[in-house]
């Protein structure tokens, strides 16, 4: 199968030639590099020219495509993104971040994977954290996102949206993808991010999968435009201390827009899955329109409670101590 590599790019001078030799490096080269820089301030671009020209004049007989998207206004991550997912040929699309670093055998083991699987859509896989320097921080990406054993199980029996419909479970700099799910997601709602949409609308119209194991360094900085925080006491505190207003308009209208766009999605969902997607959007409206006062509150979250809402649709009692003592 022939693999695109869609990689985004914004003043990621520092670390983007490690990742960008990294590529190149794979067991099984892509056939092709859709780079799209938004607007970069740095050396990113010259960074980029210096690494393919020297990869060129040690390969010379290398047949490699390099296409470079250079955005005059920036589009933001999830926009960059799509224009870059949109301009690959590959029959299979790898994401890839500016900062990160595979390991050489990413690409071959996870085109195996679609190669063996027809049905398989999308697949992501789980990353080694490290810090800015490449060293191990001693955890993985899905232990730090508390991807539970239901999770897991859910997703390894073919019923990923079950879990996505609770919480997104895939990153995107540890994930690949067939092109034609590409076409069926575009445009991307301005309410998901990239990796998030893509996801669900694979889980709601074929199979998605997770390998186990960690095919990237997933570098955590502080100049990351998306990343992994580690929860201590202190930090799950801050959040039920944060205002909720914000977060569950969020929730609604990314819901809303998966209702929205479902039924057109090509092959068509399933009763069942577009049963399931109006069971959240309606989850999702109660939650948005509980009431300023905790104490009013408590009726209707008794009843999503017991209905099993809160496990089927979020975090289960997390949210529903969310719900009851956050402010507006």
């Amino acid at each position: 199968m022939t693999v695109s590599v869609a990689l985004c790019t914004y003043n990621g001078a520092t670390y983007l030639a490690e990742q960008v030799l990294s590529i190149l490096n794979q067991t099984m080269p892509p056939t092709q590099i859709v780079v799209s820089d938004d607007g970069s301030t740095d050396e990113t671009l010259q960074v980029l020219d210096q690494v393919l020209s020297a990869w060129s004049t040690a390969h010379p007989g290398d047949t490699l495509e390099v296409m470079l998207l250079r955005n005059a206004t920036a589009l933001g991550v999830t926009a960059n993104f799509e224009q870059a997912l949109a301009a690959c040929t590959g029959q299979l699309i790898a994401l890839s971040d500016q900062d990160d670093v595979w390991v050489p055998e990413r690409l071959e083991q996870m085109a195996a994977e679609f190669d063996r699987r027809p049905a398989l859509q999308l697949l992501h896989a789980d990353a080694r954290l490290v810090d800015e320097a490449g060293n191990p921080l001693g955890y993985s990406l899905l232990s730090t996102l508390g991807v539970s054993t239901t999770d897991l199980t859910a997703v390894h029996e073919g019923r990923a949206l079950d879990a996505l419909l609770r919480r997104n479970i895939v990153t995107g700099a540890t994930m690949m993808v067939r092109r034609e799910l590409v076409a069926r997601a575009r445009p991307f709602p301005p309410a998901w991010v990239h990796d998030e949409w893509l996801a669900v609308v694979a889980a709601a119209t074929g199979l998605v999968d997770l390998l186990e194991k960690p095919l990237t360094d997933y570098r955590q900085h502080g100049s990351n435009q998306i990343g992994v925080t580690t929860l201590d006491a202190s930090g799950k505190l801050g959040r039920l201390r944060a205002p909720r207003s914000a977060r569950n308009a969020r929730l609604l209208a990314r819901a809303t827009a998966l209702q929205d766009r479902a039924p057109a999605l090509d092959p068509a969902p399933s009763d069942l899955v577009l049963q399931t997607i109006a069971a959240k959007v309606a989850h999702e409206q109660m939650r948005s329109g509980l009431a300023p006062a905790r104490l009013f509150r408590i009726p209707p979250i008794l009843r999503a409670w017991r209905a099993g809402n809160y496990t089927r649709f979020g975090l289960g009692l997390q949210d529903v101590l969310r719900d009851l003592v956050q402010p507006v």
